[in-house]
């Protein structure tokens, strides 16, 4: 895989190092990346992987002095975010989709929340808002589908007005890690390339080392735009392979160990599997022989 790194200097004083992966995707990029800087209450080190990146990003990116990874063709999630953490140079690693908009002092509540816990052993996500989701971690709030409809000023106007309460499970972007767990654990998981099913995925070898505070905060948010990338790469078998990897569904993991959604009480027990639940993933195992 042939790729080449682009490095841009920092100022010292970066909080987090926010790695976004984009597959020609520049106008959904330019939008975050602006949110991110008009939004955000610290200074930030952005770092952008470019799959192809042929749309006109690779020069965006160059003109606003960003750093950036790229390969030539669509590496994925996984290989990107690996290769971006490279030219990470803070603390903290942060993953953040290109479809999302940061609201105000999204960073502020992380930080926040990072400086209260006291140790390294932890992972974080913000709350996304979207237009339309059955998703029990998200808020669901009509600010457009698409950068054609989107009502930026009806956003910043409703967004703090939304109820939301911190929720246990954190598992999709945007999150954060410690560098030092980022690594203990060895990133992002690339059998899952192009990355369907890598975020419980990376949730789940978190637990193997001994993660328990998997926490969404309630107040740090973005509007998310609904997968703009994600859709365009369809089934890609990572069901299958969380399954064949850990034993158990991706839906079982969420469910019964992080317990996504539930209101967040603390760090998470050890999980209680029932009779069914070994059942089911041990049909959905032996039905997965028969796909291969």
């Amino acid at each position: 895989m042939n790729f080449e790194k682009h490095r841009t200097e920092i100022t010292g004083n970066e909080k987090f190092s926010i790695l976004i992966p984009t597959w020609n995707n520049l106008d959904y990029l330019k939008l975050c990346i602006e949110s991110i800087r008009k939004n955000s209450r610290f200074v930030h080190q952005i770092i952008v992987h470019a799959n192809e990146g042929n749309d006109g990003t690779v020069d965006f990116l160059k003109e606003q002095n960003i750093s950036f990874t790229r390969t030539g063709s669509n590496a994925g999630i996984c290989f990107g975010l690996n290769l971006a953490r490279t030219l990470v140079e803070t603390d903290y690693i942060l993953y953040m989709n290109d479809d999302m908009y940061a609201l105000p002092d999204w960073d502020k509540f992380l930080f926040d929340e990072i400086e209260k816990i006291g140790h390294k052993m932890f992972f974080l996500s913000s709350t996304m808002i979207e237009p339309r989701t059955n998703n029990p971690s998200a808020i669901e709030f009509d600010a457009g589908d698409d950068l054609s409809s989107f009502d930026e000023d009806k956003l910043l106007a409703n967004y703090s007005k939304l109820e939301k309460k911190d929720w246990s499970g954190a598992t999709w972007p945007p999150n954060i890690v410690h560098k030092d767990t980022w690594d203990l654990v060895g990133g992002y998981s690339v059998e899952f390339s192009p990355g369907m099913y890598s975020d419980p995925d990376f949730s789940m070898k978190l637990w193997q080392a001994g993660v328990r505070y998997f926490k969404g905060v309630g107040k740090s948010r973005v509007y998310h735009f609904a997968s703009k990338t994600t859709k365009r790469l369809g089934k890609t078998g990572g069901y299958y392979k969380f399954i064949d990897k850990w034993g158990i569904t991706a839906k079982i993991f969420a469910e019964k160990y992080l317990r996504r959604g539930e209101e967040f009480y603390g760090e998470l027990p050890e999980p209680e599997l029932t009779f069914g639940d070994k059942l089911h993933s041990h049909i959905k195992k032996f039905m997965n022989g028969f796909r291969k």
